[in-house]
């Protein structure tokens, strides 16, 4: 495991490392890393951690151009590919800040996300977890194409099953995620490595004993259209094809997210997991639209073969299949943009799963 040693007290370590995992995209990190130094908020330190890409020494480069203009940057390699879920393992083993700040190499922090996400977490006690809003943009990012809110308002969680339940398929767009972090380096491990998924299993170790923080104001900018460049590490390899997205990888990150939600009822309770797949089958349009642009045929034979993973016992599932088939991805992608807009949030489909997420006791709402 990789090792490290953060200053001994809070008073001297900063709110929050940005945590940056660097593979390829060498010429969309210094959009990212202006969208940092245009933050007010300055209690942060920046962690860029490359992953022996091709691109490794361009993304050394950019880091030293905003040496001056970001004091705290800190720039490093692996000796070795570790693939996604290692470089986040590094990434929070190299972190002095008491929480991890995770972004997305091709992402943008959203203007004033630093100082938003600490009004939201100093005034609660033992915050393991926050749980940020987003939006998406195509070209432009100051124009969002789409909005991702879970709730339209502030809301802590108290730990426990039904917060590890309601947090979990929620934290797989890494970008804007925050980890409390001594707890998440004492959790490290090596068992979900090419899944992509590492958050996943971090959010719901925490949760069992530490709060989550919600906040509807999106922190992060989520860049449309980028090509996986997952496949190269030894974890990876067999399970993802580098620079596509193919309908056995798409299947291959459900079957991940699936023994990560079988371990998690493992340390917990299979309550918990029963909890996780029903709240993935009712919101399971994502793992269906995916592959909805392929051939029909490909992609009613990927269907089935989520249908086998269990799917086929959700109506839901099967209502999204049919959407997809009968509108068409780019239809039933618009009416669902709508909605979410006319709503301000994702429509709220509890009465479908078997737990509910109420906000806790007053005195802990947020601002």
């Amino acid at each position: 495991m990789p090792t490290s040693s953060p200053p001994a007290t809070d008073a001297v370590r900063p709110l929050f490392s940005i945590c940056i995992p660097a593979y390829n995209r060498a010429k969309l990190l210094p959009p990212l890393l202006d969208s940092i130094v245009q933050q007010e908020f300055s209690d942060y330190e920046v962690i860029v951690n490359e992953d022996c890409s091709s691109e490794q020494a361009e993304i050394a480069k950019v880091c030293t151009a905003y040496e001056n203009r970001l004091s705290r940057l800190r720039y490093h390699e692996n000796e070795q590919n570790l693939g996604y879920d290692g470089n986040l393992r590094r990434l929070i083993a190299l972190a002095r800040g008491r929480y991890c700040l995770f972004m997305g190499n091709d992402d943008l922090l959203a203007p004033g996300a630093l100082g938003h996400i600490a009004k939201q977490i100093s005034p609660v006690d033992n915050v393991g977890v926050f749980l940020r809003a987003y939006a998406a943009f195509d070209t432009d990012s100051n124009r969002p194409v789409e909005y991702f809110r879970y709730f339209p308002e502030a809301r802590v969680f108290e730990p426990g099953e039904e917060t590890i339940a309601l947090f979990f398929r929620r934290c797989v767009v890494i970008s804007g995620m925050v980890f409390h972090r001594d707890a998440s380096h004492a959790l490290a491990t090596t068992e979900f490595d090419g899944t992509l998924l590492y958050q996943l299993w971090l959010a719901a170790m925490l949760l069992r004993q530490m709060r989550g923080v919600y906040s509807p104001q999106p922190v992060a900018l989520y860049r449309n259209g980028g090509v996986p460049d997952f496949g190269h590490s030894s974890s990876e390899r067999g399970k993802h094809v580098p620079g596509q997205q193919t309908p056995e990888s798409s299947l291959e990150f459900i079957r991940g997210m699936l023994r990560i939600a079988d371990s998690i009822g493992s340390a917990t309770s299979p309550a918990v997991t029963r909890a996780i797949f029903a709240d993935l089958a009712v919101y399971s349009y994502p793992m269906l639209s995916v592959q909805a642009r392929q051939p029909r045929g490909v992609f009613f034979q990927y269907s089935r073969d989520l249908a086998g993973l269990g799917f086929w016992t959700s109506p839901a599932f099967w209502m999204y299949f049919a959407g997809l088939t009968l509108l068409g991805p780019e239809r039933c992608h618009a009416l669902f943009v709508e909605i979410k807009k006319r709503l301000k949030a994702t429509p709220n489909l509890r009465f479908l799963s078997r737990y509910r997420a109420e906000p806790v006791h007053h005195r802990h709402d947020l601002p």
